[in-house]
């Protein structure tokens, strides 16, 4: 049997090309084989440092994209520190959230869709794929305006010089090249935007007075308020990041996801807080959705200066690029789950003609429909309030498979079934309080 026989079967061989190879057995039909290790052959030591990012380090940076930042600003910008309780409270709800998600992928090896068609039937995955594919290409559309604004910041010209341009990358690493490497790369982009950890604390903010804002908050009984909520909810569990991240466990092999989980809610958390703050210091708008890009750059002022626009631009391209991928990604995953189609980034085109059309197709609309003009914080702001409406059903779904012991091997503990409640429940009431002030 040579290399090539080998790899076809799917059967992982020691390094010595000589070795004896195992006969196979009925029970073997469809796994992959792995051998012990033969003796006097030394293990290879695994090692893990922060530039081997693991699916959790992208997630969280995914979780960074351009919409999370936007809606932490306007949060800050429109009321202060008074929201600073819900960034809190959304902590123990990732922490959670990626547990579970985590172990229902390990466990499983199937995405989040793939087990409610299985388990609930074909209706109600395609209904969950298709809202979800709503969220994932309002949130595509905005991040690609920001991606092309944060262009035009830099050199001058209109936006609409760059959107076919960021729309045809997106597509071109997705389709042809590994994008896990090119966004790991990306990551780096985004550094600039922990600059808004310095502006935040050189803005002298009273450490008492941030601690008091957290447990005994200035709550508003007002629509712009309760959206806000939602906004907030929506930036931070945003439901193509929980799909992505079931999907991106189905691998046994991923060791750190523990780690990579706690590390992405520790950045996603200290980030959101430090643009608060910042945003609340510098920014002050009547009506905060309508700012524009350069004004929410303001924020980085005391920080770097009249440099402000410059960094959060680089910062904005960096975490928009690492985030479109996974975004229209994870979209068209939802819909080839749901209906049974081939899917993967790690197939071939010609091997999965379907799923590459979908993702040339979300790509041609989404640039398509950046081509209408419309103000990019205003529609970065209101993704992610549909994202917080949309994420109800998908932490329903997620608490009904995790807790099912025909699908898994360990079901949630106590905490985490409080936990995920808290953030489903929580989520619904800040929309329905959104709705009520709205309605009447």
């Amino acid at each position: 049997m040579n290399a090539k026989s080998r790899e076809t079967y799917g059967v992982n061989f020691p390094k010595f090309p000589n070795a004896p190879l195992r006969k196979g057995s009925p029970d073997d039909r469809g796994k992959v084989v792995r051998f012990p290790p033969i003796e006097g052959e030394a293990r290879p030591k695994k090692s893990w440092n922060v530039w081997r990012l693991g699916p959790g380090v992208v997630t969280g940076s995914a979780n960074l994209d351009p919409s999370a930042v936007v809606t932490a600003t306007i949060a800050g910008a429109a009321f202060a520190h008074s929201l600073f309780w819900v960034v809190f409270l959304i902590v123990p709800f990732l922490l959670a959230i990626f547990s579970v998600t985590s172990r229902i992928g390990v466990q499983t090896g199937q995405g989040l869709l793939d087990l409610v068609r299985d388990q609930y039937g074909r209706k109600y995955a395609i209904s969950g794929a298709v809202l979800t594919i709503i969220t994932n290409l309002a949130v595509v559309i905005a991040d690609i305006m920001a991606v092309s604004d944060a262009f035009s910041i830099l050199t001058g010209l209109s936006r609409m010089f760059f959107v076919a341009a960021t729309a045809f990358f997106v597509w071109y690493i997705l389709v042809f090249q590994d994008y896990q490497k090119i966004t790991r790369a990306l990551v780096i982009l985004s550094l600039p935007l922990y600059l808004y950890v310095a502006a935040a604390v050189l803005t002298h903010s009273s450490i008492g007075t941030l601690l008091h804002d957290v447990f005994l908050p200035r709550m508003q009984a007002t629509s712009e308020y309760a959206e806000n909520i939602v906004a907030l909810f929506g930036s931070f569990l945003t439901p193509y990041i929980i799909i992505w991240q079931t999907s991106s466990r189905s691998d046994p092999e991923h060791e750190h996801h523990a780690a990579d989980s706690v590390l992405s809610t520790a950045v996603t958390f200290v980030l959101a807080c430090s643009i608060m703050i910042a945003a609340s210091a510098v920014l002050h708008f009547n009506n905060a959705p309508e700012m524009t890009t350069r004004q929410a750059a303001e924020a980085l002022r005391p920080a770097v200066g009249d440099w402000g626009p410059i960094v959060f631009a680089i910062g904005i391209i960096g975490s928009g690029m690492v985030a479109l991928p996974v975004l229209t990604a994870s979209m068209c995953f939802d819909l080839a789950q749901a209906v049974g189609w081939k899917s993967g980034l790690s197939e071939k085109p010609w091997e999965a003609k379907r799923f590459y059309m979908l993702i040339s197709a979300a790509v041609f609309v989404a640039a398509g429909a950046n081509y209408l003009r419309i103000n990019p914080v205003k529609a970065l702001y209101w993704s992610m309030v549909l994202a917080g409406t949309m994420l109800i059903p998908t932490l329903i779904f997620i608490l009904l498979i995790s807790n099912d012991r025909r699908i898994m091997r360990t079901v949630n503990s106590r905490w985490q079934n409080f936990w995920l409640g808290a953030a489903t429940g929580g989520t619904a009431a800040a929309g329905l309080i959104y709705l009520w002030f709205k309605l009447f």
